[in-house]
């Protein structure tokens, strides 16, 4: 008998049929269980600078191990890695990508030591949609001494956060916009949903936010206000403000993907908002200028 199961990970809650996938192309109804399909399942893997993450103020100076695999929760009509976020059909059979087991993973990150590695960086496509594989790397890294480096979307629940948080260092979380309707309407995400993850992360981890500036979409002054001041008020458990302390990249957009037809943002522009981000946050960065 053929059993429809719920993905508990984000805002979507999908309802996957027998053998079918979600929304993200990564979890499966396997049995009547929900399975990471990209469990392990390599797609892009670098040492990179620790400030391409963008991390600027963890370790800086330092290199780290950086994979993905394939996969999103959301679409960014202008994202950079849509050939492993967006693509299905690329991904049919899984059996045909690279298999890297936390063990196997581990040990190219501790022969890179010497080369100024610190770590692992779960990037390139959205790595929460594969939180088991994150969670049993981590784990193991920490163990190790290796540090920990989540870059994502945010976009999921805060009981899937919980399960990787004692083992994440630090995470670069994209708050792509202040607006839901953009949110909602041009990425197909939750805006809610990723304000509580990060409300939640900053509190346990090192946090860096990058939001991209999308010309015609999110480069009005209020809404960079809005994103300023809504991390300024972060505090932690206790109620101690932890927000200001909290780097935010502004980042330029360049056309790609589905927004070709989009000019670039100018650069006057992303300098203008790091600006009005200063007036409430001690560490702005401008990026891609």
């Amino acid at each position: 008998m053929n059993e429809t199961v719920v993905c508990d990970v984000c805002f979507r809650h999908c309802h996957i049929e027998e053998g079918g996938r979600g929304f993200c192309g990564a979890r499966i109804n396997c049995n009547g269980k929900i399975e990471a399909l990209n469990y392990g399942r390599i797609t892009s893997i670098a040492l990179d600078p620790i400030e391409k993450k963008p991390l600027n103020r963890f370790y800086p100076g330092s290199k780290i191990l950086s994979i993905g695999s394939f996969g999103c929760n959301i679409r960014c009509p202008f994202c950079q890695n849509h050939e492993i976020s967006w693509s299905l059909v690329a991904f049919r059979n899984t059996d045909d990508l690279p298999y890297l087991s936390p063990e196997e993973l581990l040990d190219i990150a501790l022969r890179l030591k010497d080369r100024g590695n610190i770590g692992v960086a779960f990037t390139y496509n959205e790595p929460l949609i594969g939180y088991e594989y994150v969670r049993d790397c981590a784990k193991l890294f920490h163990e190790n001494g290796m540090k920990t480096v989540l870059v994502s979307n945010g976009t999921a629940e805060i009981e899937i956060l919980n399960k990787i948080l004692p083992y994440i260092d630090a995470m670069n979380i994209d708050l792509k916009g202040f607006d839901a309707d953009y949110y909602g309407k041009t990425l197909k995400g939750d805006r809610d949903q990723v304000l509580r993850f990060i409300e939640e992360a900053a509190k346990r981890c090192h946090m860096e936010i990058t939001t991209l500036i999308v010309r015609d979409e999110n480069e009005d002054e209020e809404q960079m206000r809005q994103i300023s001041s809504w991390i300024a008020s972060l505090k932690d458990d206790d109620g101690y403000p932890i927000g200001k302390k909290i780097p935010l990249h502004v980042s330029r957009f360049f056309p790609c993907f589905h927004m070709t037809d989009r000019k670039a943002t100018a650069v006057e522009t992303v300098y203008r908002l790091a600006e009005i981000a200063r007036e409430k946050l001690d560490y702005v960065y401008t990026g891609n200028c």
